[in-house]
C-alpha cells in the first residue's frame, strides 16, 4: 500500500465520521423523526441540550413569550411542573418571538426575568421559531405534525412517555384547567 493510498483511505474514513456526526447532531435529517425524544436543541445558556433525557416521562411543551398577555401562565406551570415532577412529569419552555414580537430579549435576559419574576426551575431552551417555513425548528415541525401549531404564545403539547403529541392544547388554556390536567394524568398512566 502506498501512501497516497493510505492518505485517500484515512480521507474517506474522515468523511464518513464527519457524515455521521452531522446526521447524529440533527435528527431530521435522518428522515422523519418517530419521537420528540430523539431531538436536539440547546439550553437557554446555550450549552447542547438531548431531549432523550426526558424519554419515559410525560411532558408538557410550551412556546414562552415574557411581553404577552399570557407571560402570568409562567405561575401556574412552575406550580404544575413542582408538583408533578416527582410523578415522571415535566415542563419544558421554548422561548419564542414570533407572536406580536412578545420575546424580544437575549437568552440571558429572558433567564433573568423568568427567575426573577416567576422563580421558574422547569428546563428552558434557547429562542426558536415555531412557525411553519424555512427558519422552523425542528422542534415544531416535529410537534406540528400532530395537526397543530401554534397561533399564539403559550400553546400547550402534552407529550407522552413514548414522545409522541398526546394532546394540544390552546394558548386560552390555562395550567390549572381541568382539561389539561385530565390529558397529563391520561398520559402518565400509560405504561
Amino acid at each position: 500500500m502506498t501512501t497516497a493510498d493510505l492518505f485517500k483511505g484515512v480521507s474517506l474514513a474522515c468523511l464518513v465520521v464527519t457524515a455521521l456526526t452531522a446526521a447524529a447532531q440533527n435528527p431530521s435529517s435522518r428522515g422523519p423523526v418517530a419521537s420528540f425524544y430523539d431531538l436536539r436543541t440547546s439550553y437557554l445558556d446555550g450549552t447542547p441540550a438531548d431531549l432523550g433525557v426526558f424519554r419515559g416521562k410525560v411532558t408538557l411543551v410550551v412556546n414562552v413569550a415574557s411581553q404577552c398577555g399570557f407571560t402570568p401562565q409562567y405561575e401556574g406551570l412552575e406550580k404544575l411542573h413542582r408538583e408533578l415532577s416527582g410523578k415522571g412529569f415535566s415542563v419544558l419552555g421554548f422561548p419564542s418571538n414570533d407572536f406580536g414580537e412578545q420575546e424580544p430579549g437575549t437568552a440571558q435576559e429572558i433567564a433573568t426575568f423568568c427567575k426573577l419574576t416567576y422563580d421558574v426551575t422547569f428546563p428552558m431552551f434557547s429562542k426558536l421559531v415555531t412557525v411553519a417555513g424555512p427558519g422552523q425548528s425542528p422542534i415544531y415541525r416535529f410537534l406540528g405534525a400532530s395537526g397543530h401549531l401554534p397561533a399564539w404564545n403559550f400553546s400547550k403539547y402534552v407529550v407522552g412517555k413514548d414522545g409522541r403529541v398526546a394532546a394540544f392544547f390552546p394558548s386560552e388554556v390555562t395550567p390549572d384547567s381541568p382539561d389539561l390536567r385530565r390529558a397529563i394524568t391520561a398520559a402518565l398512566a400509560v405504561r
